[in-house]
């Protein structure tokens, strides 16, 4: 494949446009543009990163190879939620343009997410066994395909989407093959426990998003009291070592695995008052990339 992740610890740690707020969700907040976001990924020292929304980075393949070279920035890959549980619904032509760009910029990560069909991460429908049977075999297809053509494709538990719990996660390492990315954030925001996940798949995790959380704020989205997007809003996610997962046994149990793909950091951000003041996200970045270097070293 083109891209499973560098060995050398000071370069397997990726940036993530979300983490400055930029997410494919209609009115979501104020959009900083890439070239900040970039700017902003370089300073740090950063050496790679996720794509991003549609629309976020130039669209033709060149330009975006030559635009994330002007930041000395490596392409990972990038998130893609997409309708799998659909019969009538074909996701592989969507696929494969997003592995045309991936191609085209030297990254090989595919981070697929379940989708309702329905903008937004606010509620998502209950599936049935014809449902579910239609999402294993999308996401054996996928992966199957997408390694044909050079990348990797893995699924990516996350909240509002129909793989979002522990059993949901455990349904798709029973029922398919495909490899997981391990979102530590949102599982546990979904009451699991990504660690624990983490240890019995050890050979099925081949991507990781670190992500810390406020677990009391998590758990009133989970019990419907407020939506996911109010939650982000006020601050569900946290800087990594400030929330309530355990980053640490997380990359520790990874590491003494020979993990040697990626860890991309990731705090969903949303600024509904339009541009942040003062430095904005860049702190909270520097912050949890911080940590994650001690931990690593």
């Amino acid at each position: 494949m083109t891209l499973s992740g560098p060995r050398q610890t000071q370069l397997r740690v990726a940036g993530a446009p979300i983490s400055w707020g930029v997410c494919e969700v209609p009115g979501w907040g104020f959009q900083l543009p890439a070239e900040r976001v970039m700017a902003e990924m370089e300073r740090l020292g950063l050496s790679a990163t996720e794509f991003g929304p549609d629309g976020f980075l130039p669209e033709e393949p060149e330009a975006r190879k030559t635009f994330l070279a002007t930041y000395a920035l490596q392409a990972v890959g990038g998130f893609v939620p997409v309708v799998l549980h659909d019969s009538a619904s074909d996701p592989m032509g969507e696929i494969d343009a997003f592995i045309d760009a991936c191609l085209a910029t030297g990254a090989g990560v595919v981070v697929l997410a379940a989708a309702t069909g329905v903008d937004g991460y606010d509620a998502r429908p209950t599936l049935d066994d014809l449902q579910w049977k239609t999402l294993l075999t999308n996401l054996d297809r996928l992966a199957d395909h997408a390694a044909e053509r050079g990348v990797m494709a893995v699924i990516h538990p996350h909240i509002g989407t129909l793989v979002e719990t522990a059993e949901d996660v455990q349904r798709v390492v029973e029922g398919s093959h495909i490899g997981l990315c391990i979102d530590t954030g949102h599982l546990t925001a979904a009451g699991a426990d990504p660690v624990a996940i983490t240890l019995a798949n050890l050979e099925r995790v081949k991507h990781v998003h670190l992500k810390d959380v406020d677990s009391a704020r998590a758990a009133r989205v989970v019990a419907k009291e407020i939506t996911f997007s109010d939650a982000v809003a006020g601050g569900m996610w946290q800087v990594l070592g400030e929330g309530d997962v355990d980053i640490r046994a997380m990359i520790e149990a990874l590491e003494g695995a020979g993990y040697d793909g990626w860890y991309v950091l990731e705090q969903d951000v949303m600024f509904k008052d339009g541009e942040p003041e003062g430095e904005g996200p860049i702190v909270n970045v520097r912050a949890s990339l911080d940590y994650v270097k001690a931990v690593l070293a």
